[in-house]
């Protein structure tokens, strides 16, 4: 039973060790999703696809989560703003031949805490 549990982790760590996901602050706890996004880009032989995503709201951004659903070696990096401030400005690049899909979700504090 315990080698099927180590197995099964050291096959999870390889799987999923590779992809570059992006959480910064607080995406848990008392915070509310104030968007949620998809980017994707299609793959281009021999190409790395870049892609921009900019948020803007009323509210103090409290988190940012980039998911990578294609668990590949594409990257994610905040270009501007971020936590603790009102935008958010989010730069995606993919690995040589590939393409992009994330799952993007930014996070506010709700009106009522």
């Amino acid at each position: 039973m315990k080698s099927l549990v180590f197995l099964s982790v050291i096959l999870t760590a390889i799987l999923y060790g590779n992809s570059e996901h992006l959480i910064v602050g607080n995406v848990a706890d008392r915070v509310v999703l104030a968007n949620h996004t998809k980017v994707e880009y299609n793959a281009f032989p021999f190409m790395k696809r870049v892609k921009q995503y900019f948020y803007s709201g009323p509210k103090v951004i409290q988190g940012i989560q980039a998911l990578d659903l294609q668990h590949s070696k594409s990257s994610v990096n905040i270009t501007a703003g971020g936590v603790g401030s009102t935008f958010v400005n989010l730069r995606f690049k993919s690995e040589r031949g590939g393409g992009l899909d994330y799952d993007v979700g930014i996070y506010v504090k709700p009106d009522f805490l």
